[in-house]
């Protein structure tokens, strides 16, 4: 059993690294446990759990990240259930960017300092779009088999946009992932209200529109430092 579980890991480890995810994937998981460290160290300082509900918010970051990976080893090859795995990724995205709204729970008088507040909750929320970041680029890798850059472009801003009102649901309406199964009446009255009756709800839009300009910049920043020719200087022949 113990030899299975060993030869399961080295056959992750090597399609890790066929896939040119290795580094990335150690990178994380480093940042998940540095995040999990700060929340500790501050609950035997302060004797106080008020930020451990950060590792479950980082948990739920995962989930993206976990279905991304998972479909980029296997390589779905047809597009109808690739289409329903990606739907079912876009459910669990939003939780990703959603950790940059805890910074709301920053506070000058607290039981620890709040720079040392801010560290924690910015380690946390940097994290949380790491993976929902690095999900979001295999998603358009998959679709690059069907769709030209253009329209991966459009579909990755219309992406951002979207998480950014599922930002808002889980935010100020406490809607989360799960509520699709488990009340998606109430789920689906409130979002319905909000597309029929647009001005009554000017906090809605205002939020979705600015974070997800936000989200915009901040991504398609990480894609073109990524790329490779932008980090390449050119060279001249003398």
């Amino acid at each position: 059993m113990q030899r299975t579980n060993s030869l399961n890991h080295l056959l992750m480890i090597q399609e890790l690294k066929k896939q040119g995810r290795l580094n990335i994937t150690i990178l994380l998981i480093i940042m998940s446990i540095f995040c999990f460290g700060l929340s500790i160290t501050r609950y035997f300082i302060t004797d106080t759990k008020v930020f451990l509900f950060l590792n479950w918010n980082l948990f739920l970051a995962f989930i993206p990240w976990l279905l991304s990976t998972l479909l980029i080893i296997k390589g779905i090859n047809r597009k109808l259930p690739l289409i329903g795995l990606i739907f079912t990724w876009l459910l669990f995205f939003p939780n990703s960017p959603y950790i940059l709204t805890d910074l709301f729970h920053l506070r000058a008088r607290s039981s620890a300092p709040v720079w040392f507040d801010l560290v924690v909750i910015l380690s946390f929320a940097w994290t949380g779009l790491m993976y929902g970041f690095v999900s979001l680029m295999d998603i358009s890798k998959l679709m690059k088999k069907y769709l030209s850059d253009k329209a991966i472009s459009l579909i990755i801003v219309f992406f951002l946009f979207l998480s950014s009102f599922g930002i808002y649901l889980g935010r100020y309406l406490r809607w989360n992932s799960w509520d699709i199964l488990s009340n998606p009446f109430g789920l689906f009255n409130d979002i319905i209200d909000r597309f029929v009756n647009p001005f009554s709800h000017p906090r809605t839009w205002g939020m979705t529109l600015l974070m997800g300009i936000l989200l915009n910049m901040i991504y398609f920043s990480i894609k073109l430092l990524t790329q490779k020719n932008t980090l390449q200087p050119s060279v001249t022949a003398e």
